[in-house]
């Protein structure tokens, strides 16, 4: 393990057993502080989320863009605090921590047996939404996570997403698929964060007037096993209560090949996101490359993803 990793995992895991600690005002006042630092050093993290919420907003002056960009800091670190402290949260915190609209959605499909997909995008706080399902509607579910560097980190976000009461099953070894079919296919929920995909399985859509890659698993595993297909989208109010939506279902095309069908539901998948993020662009925390014209020319080192940042979430 390098220096830089042993750091890495070293703040994660202050992180999550000192803040939880905090008070709740405490802890909102280092996220908001943290949040400002970050913004004010304008790494490369905070310069891509300005450039992303430029396509999201088109038009915007320079000054909106940097309103959102501190905006979007602050909702990040929203993000972070709860998650540190989230373990330590009592089963009604949990259930009042977070008011979605249109959940009738979620509940008929769980109730049809028929299994169901939450398609999210990286907003607000999608660890949250995930506790609400499994504390207030008393349902588990699984979902994915990409293996992480160092591995200790990795092993910190497996338990702590298996401690809010989720299945999580990792992104590599080529097994995920299988076992989300079987788990839909025996009636269960998967959820899935699913706007960003750089590999060469992606689908491209258009996503805010251009060409972006995302992951062909949902729709994928919603024709394969039946299971209902929902975007959920997420975001923040001046309250400490997250907000949602489940949006209406996705349908699977009735004509075309599987990859017809795969890019028709795929792109409805984008257009659900993007009328979310349009509505809350300062929750959506995207400060990695997303569309294609942002990714070439790819840089000489390889990377093609200005301001990563380990949130443990893959599709």
């Amino acid at each position: 393990m390098s220096a830089q990793e042993r750091l890495t995992d070293a703040l994660y895991g202050l992180g999550w057993s000192t803040v939880k600690k905090l008070p709740e005002s405490v802890a909102v006042r280092l996220g908001r502080t943290v949040a400002d630092l970050a913004w004010k050093r304008r790494g490369k993290g905070v310069r891509r989320l300005e450039s992303n919420y430029a396509r999201v907003v088109p038009g915007a002056s320079p000054e909106r863009l940097a309103e959102l960009s501190r905006a979007g800091m602050r909702s990040y670190l929203r993000y972070w605090m709860e998650s540190f402290r989230l373990p330590a949260w009592s089963t009604d915190r949990v259930r009042e921590g977070f008011v979605p609209k249109d959940v009738h959605h979620l509940t008929d499909g769980i109730a049809a047996g028929r299994g169901v997909v939450l398609a999210l995008p990286h907003m607000a706080n999608w660890d949250l939404a995930g506790a609400w399902v499994t504390t207030e509607l008393g349902t588990p579910f699984t979902t994915v996570a990409e293996r992480l560097k160092p591995e200790t980190l990795y092993d910190r976000f497996v338990a702590y997403r298996e401690g809010l009461g989720m299945e999580v099953l990792p992104h590599s070894g080529g097994t995920a698929f299988g076992t989300l079919a079987r788990r839909l296919r025996d009636g269960g929920l998967v959820c899935l964060v699913a706007e960003r995909d750089l590999s060469a399985s992606g689908v491209e859509v258009d996503f805010f007037g251009a060409a972006a890659r995302m992951p062909a698993g949902p729709a994928l595993l919603a024709q394969q096993t039946g299971a209902l297909l929902l975007p959920v989208t997420l975001w923040y109010d001046d309250s400490p209560v997250m907000q949602g939506r489940v949006h209406p279902p996705i349908e699977v095309p009735g004509t075309g090949t599987r990859a017809e069908k795969t890019s028709v539901m795929t792109q409805a998948l984008a257009d659900a996101f993007a009328s979310g993020i349009a509505d809350h662009p300062e929750d959506w925390h995207m400060l990695q490359r997303l569309w294609l014209a942002d990714l070439e020319p790819r840089p000489a080192d390889g990377d093609t993803a200005d301001g990563d940042t380990a949130d443990g979430d893959t599709a």
